[in-house]
């Protein structure tokens, strides 16, 4: 790896906003991210421009992006409002991943894309709310060349000669000790490596320990279980967690994991803090589709202030289909009329309100988190679409999941959802 701290003389002309100097520091128990001279801790997650001030206000100092790319936002705007907010950049550059169909033997392409992201550099290198530069996301996913990280390198160092007020990573789904090697070998010059884990985090203490990596490290992305990982049921749909399980496990890996690494750990984001379509439109966000916060935002509140918010979010106790627990692989008869339930709880005794709704099952196939399109809901199946108690109608036959919200009136909501396969067949071929 490059020497910790990133000093020496730019080589571009100055902006007329004076940058703020990010290193890495050694101490005597293990590294310190330093940030204008003084110690920095992050409170971080992984987000867009639009709830920035909601973040901020929740004790957030420090947010990551994927792409230096004006679509599909403005990153001035977003370094801008991030500055205006006390909060503090890891900017992305979008390097072309091998499973696009990028080729890194292709010597032409792989230096038309190390210029562009010279003109990025540039571009932002010198903006007070910029933290450090991510060079690249997840390239280890299916990828087969390990030149990939011979261009990290090369824009690593080029980033050490146009702006050595910033440090750069690049993030590495899941831990591999082969992948690790290879980056520590083909690229010296990042500052440090990034690790993307969700329910590997809980592994990582221990990969990192049998491996024997030492050097300092962020989390860039940690969240909810992934759809990956997860029991899924008998046709293969994976079992999503409710969105109070769900803060369950951001506090766990925070006590267990997190809190536990010391100072080899430099900085962590959680995913994400915002809304995206993964497998469903509640899988990795902390906020619901409309916009309002779930309890795993209770949970970052209390991790970075040491308190809970004034008003919490309401919480899942169960969801039930025809009785049954999600992941019990519950079989339906086109026009079959069932019954759902949620029990739900408010903390401050706020007034719930329901939704429900039915969306046919994701035949998504994408990984690392590649852009999925939203699925439509199908109407006319749900009767008493906004009591906690409701009748399901089963459609023709083929896999579906049904959903519900718990709305408090207070900006928070609550969610869980249920797969069901609906099938032609008697009731012993169904259950």
């Amino acid at each position: 790896m490059a020497a910790y701290a990133t000093a020496g003389p730019a080589s571009a002309k100055d902006d007329s906003q004076p940058p703020v100097k990010v290193e890495i520091a050694r101490t005597d128990s293990g590294y310190q991210l330093m940030r204008g001279g003084e110690p920095y801790t992050i409170k971080g997650a992984g987000m867009s421009i639009d709830h920035i001030d909601d973040f901020a206000r929740h004790g957030g100092n420090s947010i990551r992006n994927w792409t230096t790319d004006n679509e599909p936002e403005n990153v001035q705007a977003l370094l801008d409002k991030a500055q205006a907010n006390g909060v503090t950049v890891m900017l992305c550059l979008p390097m072309q991943a091998e499973r696009w169909g990028f080729d890194y033997d292709d010597a032409d392409a792989v230096a038309a894309q190390r210029d562009r992201f010279r003109e990025e550099v540039i571009r932002y290198r010198h903006h007070p709310a910029l933290l450090a530069w991510i060079i690249g996301n997840e390239l280890n996913h299916e990828y087969t060349n390990p030149r990939v990280y011979d261009a990290v390198n090369d824009i690593a160092r080029m980033i050490r000669e146009l702006d050595p007020n910033h440090p750069a990573t690049t993030t590495v789904a899941g831990y591999s000790k082969e992948v690790v090697d290879t980056i520590l070998s083909r690229a010296p010059d990042l500052d440090f490596i990034s690790f993307q884990a969700y329910g590997m985090l809980f592994a990582l203490p221990q990969l990192m320990e049998e491996s024997g990596f030492r050097h300092p490290f962020m989390v860039t992305e940690w969240g909810a279980i992934g759809h990956w990982e997860v029991e899924t049921t008998d046709w293969g749909a994976p079992i999503e967690a409710t969105s109070s399980q769900k803060a369950a496990v951001f506090l766990r890996a925070n006590e267990d994991v997190l809190e536990k690494f010391g100072e080899q750990l430099v900085g962590s984001y959680a995913f994400y803090w915002g809304q995206k379509q993964e497998r469903t439109p509640t899988w990795f966000g902390l906020l619901t589709e409309t916009g309002e916060e779930t309890e795993s935002v209770d949970v970052m509140h209390y991790v970075w202030n040491g308190s809970w918010p004034d008003n919490r979010s309401p919480q899942v106790r169960s969801m039930r289909l025809d009785g049954r627990k999600p992941g019990t692989s519950v079989r339906l008869r086109p026009g079959e009329r069932v019954e759902a339930q949620i029990d739900v709880v408010d903390p401050d005794g706020d007034v719930i309100s329901y939704r429900w709704e039915l969306k046919p099952e994701s035949d998504s196939t994408q990984i690392g988190g590649d852009r999925e399109d939203a699925i439509a809901s199908l109407d006319g199946f749900i009767e008493h679409t906004e009591s906690p108690k409701t009748l399901v109608t089963a459609p023709d036959p083929g896999a579906y999941r049904l959903f519900v919200y718990a709305y408090d009136g207070q900006g928070h909501a609550a969610h869980a959802n249920f797969p069901f396969l609906v099938s032609a067949g008697n009731m012993s071929e169904r259950r």
